[in-house]
């Protein structure tokens, strides 16, 4: 495969990115989330000039040819603008085999469980029980993350006493058969995080996300060795060396990488691939409505170490408009609670041309 251009449509949230072969074939992709104008200006800069015009069939070494030509500049930008690359060259795989992603990479089409997945930590612990029961009976969810702490709080709460509410009046009103997991966005030092993880635990949750600064995996690791519950992590990583560290020293219990921060699909599938030699689950990071979450329902249905669930994104326009108005087929239908990877070859979505019109339009040609 000859790439003959990369193009990219961008806001500051949501950059999409187009690739054409030398064929003409055509393949969608996206660079990440949140200041995807940048990304994709990084996609042009540092990305384009190693992808147009050469030979792109082992896409592994493509990549990492690309972060060794940028070796001045390993980081997260330069990892989303390559998964811009590699989602759209999945795409364009797809299409010219007549298959979705999910097919190419050893799963098929189908359905996938989804947990219903809170962005907001302003909402009272009251409300969010009231939302997580409406969805439960329009949607059919049955698990549902809520957010303990604040983000990267220092071990202070969104306010005082709001984290020691919500955990046992969540399982208060859902009952004993849902299933509940918190987040805590690196809130806490290990003490405080040991602390919060045992009224989980006393509450039957399962899931514990990213309890301690998420750069501290061995703040993450002392939480994981003493509490009974999955603690979760890595996110935020893009460094396939920390990725490494973090499963062999079994700094969490399940691995959450995003395909869209770590670098693409290809890259995700060697996170993937450490953690199933280790024996750990995968339940990447999906938080909000972009292709991202697409991505992952295509992962998830082919990855032998698939977590529990898909992490859906229960927000709405009010809270993210930017991930609404995106596609003229709609890919996130929940139904019985699972979400469902269609037939259609590639991703099976398609863009929504107003809302590419609107965008801002970059393209990188072969000479």
């Amino acid at each position: 495969m000859k790439l003959k251009s990369i193009e990219t449509f961008s806001t500051r949230y949501v950059g999409f990115v187009r690739i054409t072969d030398e064929t003409g074939a055509t393949g969608w992709g996206q660079v990440s989330t949140y200041n995807s104008d940048i990304s994709s200006q990084v996609l042009h800069r540092q990305v384009a000039p190693y992808s147009l015009g050469v030979e792109i069939d082992d896409l592994d070494d493509h990549l990492d040819l690309v972060f060794e030509r940028e070796h001045k500049f390993p980081g997260s930008y330069l990892c989303r603008a390559m998964g811009g690359l590699d989602t759209a060259i999945w795409d364009l795989r797809g299409k010219l085999a007549g298959k979705p992603v999910a097919e190419l990479l050893g799963g098929s089409a189908g359905t996938f469980p989804a947990y219903a997945s809170s962005m907001k930590r302003d909402v009272t612990p009251r409300d969010e029980a009231e939302r997580f029961k409406r969805l439960r009976q329009e949607f059919g969810f049955n698990a549902f993350k809520f957010r303990v702490g604040a983000e990267v709080g220092r071990g202070k709460d969104e306010w005082p006493g709001r984290t020691e509410e919500i955990i046992p009046l969540i399982r208060k009103e859902l009952g004993p058969e849902a299933i509940l997991l918190a987040d805590a966005n690196s809130c806490y030092g290990p003490v405080q995080a040991i602390e919060v993880g045992r009224i989980m635990e006393a509450n039957g949750l399962s899931h514990y996300e990213e309890p301690c600064p998420y750069w501290e995996l061995e703040q993450t690791r002392q939480v994981t060795e003493a509490l009974d519950i999955d603690v979760t992590g890595g996110e935020q990583d893009w460094d396939l060396s920390i990725w490494r560290r973090m499963i062999e020293m079994r700094a969490v219990d399940i691995v959450q990488p995003d395909i869209s921060y770590v670098g693409g699909i290809s890259r995700t599938l060697r996170v993937a691939r450490m953690a199933e030699k280790a024996g750990l689950p995968v339940t990447p990071h999906a938080a909000n409505l972009s292709l991202v979450t697409l991505f992952t329902m295509h992962l998830l249905r082919a990855i032998p170490n698939a977590g529990k669930y898909l992490e859906f994104s229960i927000e709405e326009a009010d809270y993210y408009p930017w991930q609404y108005g995106l596609y003229r087929n709609d890919p996130y239908k929940i139904v019985d609670g699972k979400a469902t990877v269609t037939d259609e070859p590639g991703w099976g979505v398609e863009i929504e041309p107003e809302w590419l019109a609107r965008s801002t339009y970059q393209i990188s040609e072969s000479e």
